[in-house]
This record gives C-alpha cells, sequence and structure tokens, in this order.
C-alpha cells in the first residue's frame, strides 16, 4: 500500500509564488495609495464571483474591522454580500448587471473598485469595469494568467501565473494581505491625513463620548494593576 503524500498541489503554489514575488511593488503601491484616498473619503467596492467574492469579502472586512493591530476603520464594501439587492438586481436585469449596478450605486470618483476573477473573464465584473470608468472611478484587478479581458479592461492589474484556478485563488490571497500590510503601514506613517474617530479629543482635552465607552469596554472583566482579583462563581 503506498502511503506517500502527494504533494503536487503544494509543489505548484511553491512554482508560482516564485513567480509571484515580482508583483511586490505594484501591491506596496496599490496600498499606499488605497490608504491615501480612503483616508480622504474615498470608498472601496470589491467584486469577485464563488471563491473569489469569498476573498472580495475577506478584504473588506481586514479594512472595516483591522488586519493586525488597531486603527480606524475605513470604508469599504463587497459588492456581492447583500444578497437582496444582488438577487434583485440578478432577476430583473440579469447576472451581467450583478456588480454594474451597485457599482453605479454605491461609486463616485475617486473611489476604487477592486475586482477578482481567476479566469479574468467573467461578463459581470467586465460590466462593472466598465461602469466604474465612466463613474470617474478607478479600477484594478487580481486575475489569472495574462492575456485576459479584464486584464485589459482596468487600469491596473496584477495576473497570477498559474495553471490551476486553486492556486491563482490562494496566491490572490496573499495579494490581499500584502496589501492590508501596506495599507496599514500607511496609516501608521500618517500618510492618511486621517484621525481615529474614537480617539479625538474634546475640547476640553477628555476623551470624547465614544472614546470613553470604547476605553470602558476595553477593560470590561480585567483587574485592574493592584486590584483584588474578583472570586469565582461558586466561590466564598
Amino acid at each position: 500500500m503506498n502511503t506517500a503524500t502527494d504533494t503536487t498541489h503544494c509543489d505548484d503554489l511553491a512554482k508560482a509564488l516564485e513567480a509571484f514575488r515580482d508583483h511586490a511593488p505594484l501591491i506596496e503601491r496599490w496600498g499606499t495609495e488605497l490608504a491615501r484616498r480612503l483616508g480622504s473619503g474615498a470608498r472601496l467596492l470589491v467584486a469577485g464571483n464563488g471563491g473569489s467574492a469569498a476573498q472580495a469579502q475577506h478584504l473588506t472586512a481586514e479594512l472595516v474591522g483591522r488586519y493586525r493591530e488597531d486603527r480606524p476603520p475605513f470604508s469599504a464594501l463587497a459588492l456581492h454580500a447583500d444578497t437582496s439587492s444582488t438577487t434583485a438586481i440578478a432577476n430583473d436585469y440579469g447576472v451581467q448587471e450583478l456588480f454594474a449596478r451597485q457599482t453605479a450605486a454605491h461609486g463616485r470618483p475617486g473611489d476604487v473598485l477592486l475586482l477578482l476573477s481567476t479566469s479574468g473573464a467573467s461578463a459581470n465584473l467586465l460590466s462593472a469595469a466598465e461602469r466604474a470608468h465612466r463613474l470617474g472611478m478607478t479600477v484594478w484587478a487580481l486575475t489569472g494568467r495574462s492575456p485576459n479581458p479584464l486584464q485589459l479592461g482596468v487600469d491596473e492589474a496584477l495576473c497570477v501565473d498559474a495553471p490551476l484556478a486553486a492556486t491563482v485563488q490562494e496566491l490572490h490571497l496573499v495579494a490581499v494581505h500584502m496589501l492590508c500590510e501596506t495599507f496599514d503601514r500607511a496609516v501608521e506613517n500618517g500618510e492618511t491625513g486621517r484621525v481615529a474617530a474614537d480617539s479625538t479629543p474634546a475640547a476640553d482635552g477628555k476623551p470624547g463620548v465614544v472614546g470613553r465607552l470604547v476605553g470602558r469596554a476595553r477593560t470590561v472583566g480585567r483587574t485592574p494593576p493592584g486590584g483584588p482579583v474578583a472570586p469565582r462563581k461558586g466561590q466564598a
């Protein structure tokens, strides 16, 4: 009986990752530019189908929440996540309009639309790119191998050179995390010019209401230094 582990998938990923390293400068530029724009009040819209939709939502969660360290929240929307809107649009206008109509609703000049596709040929993403350009938005894409239609229809694209969709998606996740890391570094360096709403002091120099509530929430259940330890349930 052969008990050897098939590492073909890992081997394919490792090979593709070597070539992927060359995209680091592009990702760094995107992260810095995104921090500047979102810090100035712009918004990021992200869209993808299937597994790429999950990657899109992963990115927006990191920006609205946090990646590593605490920082202000930033405006980012995954366009597939509103199921009522997506099903209504697909039913009334067709699947091709799924993301284009939402882009028209939420997008403004100066916003960024990021599209994820392993094939680079999804009709609903191509329509969204075209609509975004009409609105004066910047459009980026994460795709599979080049050339592909989406790459040719956006301002800039990061094309992963891998034959399998699974490998492309895995490297898209690497790109998402690298983008977040660069974004956070730009925020930390003050390149956004934005002040966190929950840390803004009031006119008297004391934390505002939101700041006090956040500070209180962060200390709930914690024992103050040198303070007494609360007895556990069932102990006298």
